[in-house]
């Protein structure tokens, strides 16, 4: 009977134990070899599993342990060394055993947040810096890295695009970790941070998750409007409630064109004409339509001006 390694790899980030019905007939069959204990020995010997810590494992003990089948949990990193060896020597020596890979549970989609939970964590512990900010000290970082992401998508560059969201994450995991110093009654966490955005999804995508029927999108944004003011108690509100939650700290262009789009909305008349500056950038952000972004458009302006001046000797 030919002997078989199996190397068994398991994902840091999913609870010890929960693992596939393949994995545990596997691990309850053959023995099981690691390096370091942990929460999923534990939890593998509770299931009757044997499991055995080789410290300085090798490709030798591997095949020794084979008898014929030998089962190898790997560590957090995957344990590439020891696959590697077992590679080279088996790629020499076809016969002595076959190698598999099996993949007893994997990360499902946003584990890797954990991680940034974990590393925000560890600087809030051990980073002088970070003991030092508050969510005032902290609020200029949260504007910079928006703008920052905003330019990377009028620029199109993707790449960019993705480290810096990594950027808006962290403010948002820092001032979650903030949170967590207020008084009791008053503290929330990142957990609740998530919480509540599935709960307000839910409550205001009812096209989605309540099967309420729909016709096009403006009666999508119509509802998330309706249910958005029900839920900061102005429903019922006078007409000049339109501009009801309306952040007034936006950049003028951008606050402009919300402002435009919702008292068209509403079917609330457009401001009058003006002759001042501000009357008259406001003019030109309403004469050019709720589908051109006045902000981006002035940004790339000047942008192109920047690119057109002559450098210096």
């Amino acid at each position: 009977m030919s002997r078989r390694i199996v190397l068994l790899v398991t994902s840091p980030r999913m609870p010890a134990g929960l693992l596939t019905a393949a994995a545990w007939d596997l691990v309850r069959a053959h023995p099981v070899l690691t390096a370091v204990e942990s929460e999923t020995t534990t939890a593998l010997r509770a299931s009757g599993a044997t499991v055995t810590v080789l410290p300085e494992p090798n490709a030798a003990l591997l095949l020794d342990a084979a008898q014929p089948v030998a089962v190898w949990l790997a560590g957090p990193a995957g344990d590439e060394f020891l696959a590697r060896e077992l590679g080279l020597r088996l790629a020499r020596e076809p016969g002595l055993a076959e190698l598999e890979l099996m993949y007893g549970s994997w990360d499902p989609p946003g584990a890797r947040l954990l991680d940034a939970v974990a590393v925000t964590d560890r600087l809030q512990a051990t980073d002088p810096w970070r003991a030092e900010q508050t969510h005032r000290t902290l609020a200029k970082y949260l504007l910079e890295e928006a703008y920052e992401a905003y330019d990377a998508i009028v620029a199109g560059d993707h790449a960019a695009l993705r480290d810096e969201m990594g950027d808006v994450l962290l403010q948002v995991l820092f001032h979650a970790q903030l949170a967590q110093e207020l008084p009791e009654g008053a503290a929330w966490n990142v957990d609740d941070v998530a919480g509540d955005f599935v709960a307000k999804m839910i409550r205001r995508n009812p096209h989605v998750f309540a099967d309420t029927p729909v016709d096009d999108v403006d009666e999508i944004i119509a509802n998330w409007e309706r249910i958005k003011a029900e839920e900061k108690g102005h429903a019922g509100a006078p007409a000049g409630s339109a501009l009801d939650g309306i952040t007034w700290s936006l950049p003028s262009l951008t606050l402009a064109a919300k402002v435009l789009t919702r008292i068209a909305r509403h079917g609330l008349p457009q401001p009058e004409p003006a002759d001042t500056l501000g009357g008259r950038l406001l003019a030109l952000v309403a004469a050019a339509g709720p589908d051109i972004d006045a902000e981006a458009a002035l940004r790339e302006e000047l942008r192109r001006y920047a690119a057109s001046l002559p450098t210096r000797n």
